[in-house]
């Protein structure tokens, strides 16, 4: 099943809601290891995103990501904005004919390919890794997006500013892969409800 201009403008409009009410949280998490401004670059771009997928004449999926893309690529700063546009970018290429495992698993190559994270590497790759999976075997849920964005506590940051702290970025949650939880959230809620 391949995705509606619809449904991916709702999804990413539900993204962009999840993240505004969770900017705090997100920049609380980044503030224990990295920059502390996640949530809120990360509020600036969705914010961006909404107000360019908002227009009528986008008539089809992949215009509506690439949009998306732009905006993040444009208007967060740090390492998120270049991954989450990366991502967005690549998605948007084959979202017209693609069925949304093959999507994300595009912007799960994206990311890796950007950001140069393995699994396990205590970035966004470890939300996008195991979604991708369970999106094959159709046992994508909320629980399991949750356990996943937890799994990512007891992992030793290897890559961008969690990694300058080692040890010390044990035992907390990756910003990346919070917000990243908080994007296939809001897929699940709005993509295929009207099949």
């Amino acid at each position: 099943m391949t995705l509606t201009t619809d449904e991916t403008r709702q999804w990413l409009l539900e993204f962009s809601k999840r993240i505004q009410e969770q900017k705090q949280y997100l920049s609380d998490l980044d503030q224990a290891i990295g920059d502390g401004d996640h949530g809120s670059n990360m509020a600036r771009g969705v914010t961006a995103v909404e107000d360019m997928i908002k227009d009528d004449s986008l008539t089809k999926p992949s215009e509506v990501m690439k949009k998306a893309a732009m905006a993040m690529i444009s208007k967060v700063g740090g390492a998120s904005g270049p991954l989450y546009g990366s991502a967005f970018l690549d998605m948007s290429k084959i979202i017209d004919e693609e069925s949304l495992p093959e999507v994300v698993e595009a912007g799960l190559n994206a990311i890796k390919k950007r950001g140069k994270a393995e699994l396990e590497d205590k970035t966004m790759v470890d939300m996008w890794g195991p979604v991708v999976e369970a999106l094959k075997t159709d046992t994508l849920t909320q629980a399991f997006i949750e356990e996943t964005m937890e799994a990512t506590k007891p992992l030793k940051a290897k890559k961008g500013r969690a990694s300058y702290l080692n040890e010390r970025s044990i035992g907390h949650l990756d910003p990346g892969a919070v917000s990243s939880g908080y994007l296939f959230i809001a897929m699940i809620e709005e993509v295929g409800k009207n099949d």
